[in-house]
């Protein structure tokens, strides 16, 4: 259980000891600010602690938000503030100012109030510390210390005057999310996120129940009739609402966790790409083969997250004028406001996207879907992309160290590339290392293509593109336009996968080559969230054993040269690096995302 300590007696008629003790917080009472830092010395080391100062008058979700966000090592509002564990020894040092513990200015036996505010006064000492404190955006909730009987009355005025249920409803509901999800599903799901809460139920859970909604959505659609059709659209669509009911449920109960991230991370994948699945083996038993479409469908999907992730990524530190000026078109296109709903639409994100599925799903053929699919993703990709690569031309901050690193994490090297960034690390020459990474994913895409299927000149290729992914990555990535890097190697695997699988001479390749680019699609997603928890990529172990993506281009290229003429011998090979991929980095996700090591974290993810 997390500690309160009252940093003073209570004030007569407050409920500031009821409200901390319904937060979960056992509640202390110091007699002054000079036993505040012996009754935290008292509170176990791997507890969460909160100094509150008993003059608090507030809404009890302002409370909430400040003390309970387990994001966070360290929150603030006016008047109370709580430390995790890590942030600790910080609020110690703090209180120890003085060698009886008063803080500074304060004289060891005076009476409350001659140090005024005092969790304020520790904030601000966390802050000169290098402690990162997070202050939340309370918006009309109120949270203030009164100095006396006139201010108390008004504060407490301010607080009666305050829908509190109403606030904490709008803000359990993403900000920037889509057309479809703000207008026709966040107006309901923010009362079953609350529906929820008060019955116990985690974000977890309703996690767990949007992916087995979607499943049984998946397992509809496979039946390949009209009605299982109509009955996979209605499910995709109340998987979807559970979808954004686990992110309102978290922000509304404050639930994070490093579970939840995972989650969160990985099933808004599994549940698209199964349902691609569920629909190709519905048409295939229809005697319509549109796996093609389904493995290209997710290839063009994982591209083009992985080029918001890189540009994210590649951008998460550009500050002052540059990136001002970087987002003064957006801005001014956002100051229009029919432009903010046609752009978060054009671009195809999660809602939009699963609603139109959902409804050329029951009133169309899979093939139809696909192709809707697949030609609005690409103009959505187009868009953004063009966008990105006109600001990124147009930046005049230097890439970060940090930035370079996430970069060259995002482009998954393997031993292979890694080997020849060892060779030429000094002796990289002048190209830029995205023009090097073009020309070798072009090269790869064309040898598939153009080559016989068997053809054993593909091998050298791959060999090729290995030395060419090499080069790529011999010097940091710190060119205006090196965050497509890790994009391009992600089109030339995906893309060589599906280009051998579809001229292979079985039926069964193109399923075994949407089963192996889910796996390796996985492993990229996995990475991406790792770093976005602060933890950095996976381990260099991980990444050696599944070969990197050279290693893993070199051998469905050797496979298919050495196999072409064997039945379904290269189908059986494809299944088989799939399994075996799928289980390494499976297994080393779970154990990594259940450990004490993961960060808790709830990342929004792909906008709704």
């Amino acid at each position: 259980m997390s500690t309160a300590i009252l940093t003073g007696p209570p004030v007569p008629g407050s409920s500031l000891d009821a409200d901390l003790r319904a937060l979960g917080f056992h509640v202390e009472v110091a007699s002054g600010p000079h036993e505040t830092s012996g009754l935290l010395a008292a509170v176990p080391a791997g507890q969460r602690v909160a100094v509150v100062d008993p003059r608090f008058v507030g809404h009890l979700h302002a409370l909430r938000l400040a003390l309970t966000d387990p994001r966070f090592p360290a929150a603030a509002a006016p008047g109370a503030l709580t430390a995790q564990p890590e942030a600790r020894p910080a609020l110690a040092r703090a209180l120890a100012a003085d060698p009886d513990g008063t803080p500074a200015g304060a004289a060891p036996d005076a009476p409350y109030g001659v140090v005024d505010n005092l969790p304020d006064t520790l904030a601000a000492a966390l802050d000169a510390d290098g402690v990162a404190v997070h202050r939340p955006a309370l918006g009309t909730l109120v949270a203030a210390v009164p100095e006396d009987a006139e201010a108390r009355h008004q504060a407490r005025a301010g607080v009666a005057a305050v829908d509190e249920e109403a606030v904490r409803l709008r803000s359990a509901v993403k900000a920037h999310d889509g057309f479809f999800t703000t207008f026709f599903i966040s107006p309901y799901s923010r009362y079953i996120a609350r529906w929820c809460a008060r019955r116990g139920l985690t974000p977890n859970q309703v996690t767990t129940a949007s992916l087995l909604t979607a499943l049984i959505a998946a397992g509809c659609a496979a039946t390949g009739e009209r009605g299982g059709y109509v009955a996979a659209g209605v499910l995709l669509l109340v998987s979807f609402v559970l979808d954004c009911t686990d992110g309102q449920l978290a922000r509304y109960a404050l639930k994070y966790s490093t579970m939840g991230a995972w989650l969160d991370a990985t099933f808004d994948r599994a549940k698209e790409y199964a349902f691609y699945a569920g629909l190709a083996l519905g048409a295939a038993g229809n005697g319509d083969d549109v796996w093609a479409l389904a493995l290209g469908a997710m290839v063009l999907m994982t591209c083009r997250h992985v080029v918001d992730f890189s540009f994210n990524e590649a951008n998460a530190e550009s500050t002052g004028a540059a990136a001002k000026t970087s987002l003064a078109l957006s801005s001014r296109l956002d100051g229009v406001g029919w432009t903010v709903w046609a752009r978060r639409m054009i671009i195809l994100p999660i809602g939009e996207r699963w609603a139109m599925i959902a409804v050329l799903t029951a009133v169309t053929t899979p093939r139809i879907v696909f192709w809707a699919l697949i030609v609005g993703c690409a103009f959505g990709a187009c868009y953004t992309t063009a966008g990105r690569v006109l600001r990124s031309l147009t930046r005049k901050t230097p890439r970060t160290d940090r930035a370079a690193r996430a970069l060259a994490d995002l482009a998954d090297s393997g031993p292979l590339a890694e080997l020849q960034a060892r060779l030429l690390r000094g002796r990289a020459g002048a190209v830029a290392p995205v023009v090097v990474a073009a020309l070798g994913a072009v090269l790869m895409l064309a040898g598939a293509l153009v080559l016989p299927f068997g053809d054993a000149r593909l091998i050298a290729v791959a060999v090729v593109y290995a030395m060419a992914a090499g080069l790529t990555v011999s010097r940091p990535l710190k060119g205006a336009l090196d965050w497509l890097v890790p994009p391009l190697f992600r089109a030339a695997e995906y893309g060589t996968v599906l280009v051998l699988a579809a001229k292979a001479d079985s039926a069964q390749a193109l399923p075994a080559a949407f089963g192996l680019v889910a796996a390796v699609a996985y492993h990229h997603y996995d990475t991406v969230y790792r770093i976005r928890g602060g933890t950095g990529a996976p381990p260099a172990w991980l990444v050696r054993t599944v070969g990197g993506h050279e290693g893993r281009t070199l051998v469905v290229a050797v496979l298919a040269a050495l196999l072409a003429n064997r039945g379904n011998d290269f189908t059986s090979a494809l299944t088989a690096l799939a399994v075996a991929v799928g289980l390494v980095v499976l297994v080393e996700s779970i154990r990594f995302w259940v450990s004490s090591g993961a960060p808790a974290v709830h990342d929004e993810g792909e906008t709704a």
